[in-house]
C-alpha cells in the first residue's frame, strides 16, 4: 500500500501543517523580491489567501494554479480557499487548501511520475482550534495568532 492510499499520511501532513502554523505562525510576506524569491517565501507556510487586495496567498495560488492546471480545475469547481499551505520537497509538493466556512481543508500533492499533475484527498475537517486561529487572522491579519 502506497503512502497516498494509506490514510494516516494525512494526519501526518496535517500534523505538519499545524506545525507550520504554530511555528512560524501566520503572517503576511512583505516584498518578496528582498528576501528571496516568491517559492522560498511560501516554503512551509501557511497563506491567507484573499482577492482584493490580493494577498500574497493569493498571488501564489495564481502561480500555482498555472504551473499545475489541477489546481485551477479544482479551484474552480470548489471556489478559493481562504487559506493556502504549502510545502515539499525535492521529489514533490504538497498543498492543503483550507476553506472556513465549510470547515474543511483538501491535501494535494504532486505526482512523482507526471510532476504537472496534482492528486487530492479530502475534504477532511478543521480542527475548532485550527478554525478559531485561521478565521481571527482572516479577520484581523495585522494581528498574528497566538500559540496555543
Amino acid at each position: 500500500m502506497t503512502m497516498w492510499h494509506d490514510p494516516r499520511w494525512i494526519f501526518r501532513l496535517f500534523g505538519m501543517a499545524a506545525g507550520m502554523i504554530f511555528a512560524t505562525s501566520c503572517s503576511q510576506v512583505g516584498n518578496t523580491l528582498l528576501y528571496g524569491s516568491e517559492a522560498a517565501a511560501a516554503k512551509d507556510q501557511i497563506m491567507l489567501v484573499r482577492k482584493d487586495p490580493p494577498s500574497f496567498g493569493f498571488q501564489r495560488l495564481a502561480t500555482q494554479s498555472s504551473v499545475y492546471p489541477d489546481i485551477q480545475f479544482f479551484v474552480a469547481k470548489h471556489g478559493l480557499p481562504n487559506f493556502l499551505a504549502e510545502t515539499g520537497n525535492r521529489d514533490r509538493k504538497y498543498f492543503i487548501l483550507y476553506y472556513l466556512k465549510e470547515r474543511e481543508a483538501f491535501a494535494c500533492r504532486t505526482r512523482a511520475e507526471n510532476r504537472d499533475a496534482v492528486e487530492f484527498a479530502g475534504p477532511y475537517p478543521i480542527t475548532d482550534r485550527e478554525f478559531r486561529m485561521l478565521d481571527d487572522f482572516r479577520r484581523d491579519p495585522s494581528h498574528k495568532p497566538t500559540k496555543l
